[in-house]
């Protein structure tokens, strides 16, 4: 793994220009990884770069599942309930399966564990363009994956939602470092 001078990740180069294209991956697209899209673009909408933009200005956020077993649900109610008990607006969703027809679309892929990673591997993905969402928290330590809430309840989803906030913070500030230079 390799961390830029002020403790970021090292992230990939925009593949086409910009926008950078982020998807966040996890099994249904229902729990992980919405959340990790809607926490990742508010955290970009307040990310000012040297220009003055905001990186939410150069950045496209989407998630999806691994399988298609909630394809065209809504994200998990106890999902937009936990965002909404954090602070995040509510937010449409409409859960899809990763298409390994748009795998080059994507700047940036992130895994929600190392299952999702596999899996994307196995579908081709670029590993230089595929991390692990918790890699992104330097206080993880070992702890590679963000454990699946579905069977949970709202304490779960609560601490998952801090899980996935925390990687989210770490990618935005590299994602601040790559397209603010």
């Amino acid at each position: 793994m390799t961390w830029t001078a002020a403790g970021h990740r090292i992230l990939p180069a925009p593949i086409d220009g910009l926008p950078y294209s982020v998807v966040f991956v996890c099994t249904g697209n229902i729990c992980r990884s919405p959340m990790a899209e809607i926490i990742t673009r508010h955290l970009a909408e307040d990310a000012v770069l040297p220009d003055g933009s905001t990186l939410a200005q150069h950045l496209n956020v989407t998630s999806a599942g691994t399988g298609p077993w909630h394809e065209g649900e809504p994200m998990d109610s106890r999902t937009d309930d936990a965002l909404v008990r954090a602070g995040y607006r509510h937010h449409p969703h409409v859960a899809h399966q990763f298409s390994r027809a748009k795998i080059d679309e994507y700047d940036l892929t992130v895994a929600l564990d190392r299952r999702h990673q596999q899996t994307l591997r196995g579908l081709g993905s670029d590993s230089d363009r595929l991390f692990l969402l918790r890699h992104f928290d330097r206080a993880a330590g070992a702890a590679a994956d963000v454990p699946d809430p579905y069977y949970g309840d709202d304490k779960v989803f609560d601490e998952c939602l801090s899980m996935i906030a925390d990687g989210c913070e770490g990618l935005v500030a590299a994602l601040v470092d790559l397209l603010g230079e």
